[in-house]
């Protein structure tokens, strides 16, 4: 501008100017308010600069950080995608939305982000590693469900036990597998073991309907009409 001033053009770059020294002390803040564990103050600071710099990916994956701190996975894995989207061979992104999808239970769109990350690194060793559990996984919750169709409920029930001891650290999993180990007993005519086991998921989730309504079957084979 210096070298071709003009009335309009000197105003604008000094309100741009003006808003980038804003921004930078927004910047600075945010990444204080992280660094001290305020991830409220570090959220709605990010938020004001991102209102800005819409396709800054590194302040994207910050707030991920920030919301995935404060029990947000859903928001986390928004800002990620938008990541993985704007800064290319984002492999970092595509592990965390896939370790996400995998602590929130969903192992197949687990399995699904972290294809991406090794389509992009087949080298990359947390994907292969995150690969290698969920890909497991993924087949033994599979091969249950095609026995609980074709009615082999013991072989259901001894496949979703091994679903329990191949991910024994994140309880969606196991309790999952109880739900649907109930489902089995109770559709086996199992009845005690059955309403002991629907008991147990019912503790941890007192509104799971699958396992309410498997309970109920099994009462009902014990002539227990009331329960």
């Amino acid at each position: 501008l210096k070298s071709n001033p003009s009335n309009n053009e000197e105003k604008e770059a000094q309100t741009q100017l003006t808003k980038s020294d804003e921004l930078q002390r927004l910047h600075s803040q945010a990444l204080s308010a992280y660094q001290q564990e305020d991830y409220e103050a570090a959220i709605s600071l990010l938020d004001e600069i991102l209102a800005v710099c819409v396709w800054d990916a590194e302040l994207r994956e910050l707030r991920a950080e920030c919301y995935i701190k404060e029990g947000e996975p859903g928001k986390a894995i928004s800002d990620l995608k938008a990541a993985a989207k704007l800064k290319n061979d984002n492999t970092e992104a595509f592990y965390k939305i896939s370790r996400i999808y995998y602590q929130l239970g969903d192992h197949e769109l687990s399995l699904s982000e972290v294809r991406e990350c090794l389509k992009l690194d087949q080298d990359h060793k947390q994907c292969f590693s995150l690969y290698k559990q969920v890909k497991k996984l993924n087949k033994q919750i599979e091969s249950a469900e095609e026995f609980i169709r074709e009615g082999r409920y013991e072989d259901a029930i001894s496949k979703y036990d091994s679903v329990m001891k191949t991910e024994p650290e994140v309880t969606v999993y196991s309790t999952r597998a109880k739900e649907r180990i109930c489902h089995c007993l109770s559709k086996n005519q199992q009845a005690t073991e059955a309403i002991k086991l629907c008991t147990e998921v019912l503790q941890l989730e007192p509104t799971n309907v699958n396992a309410l309504k498997d309970r109920a079957e099994a009462y009902l084979l014990e002539d227990m009409y009331e329960e």
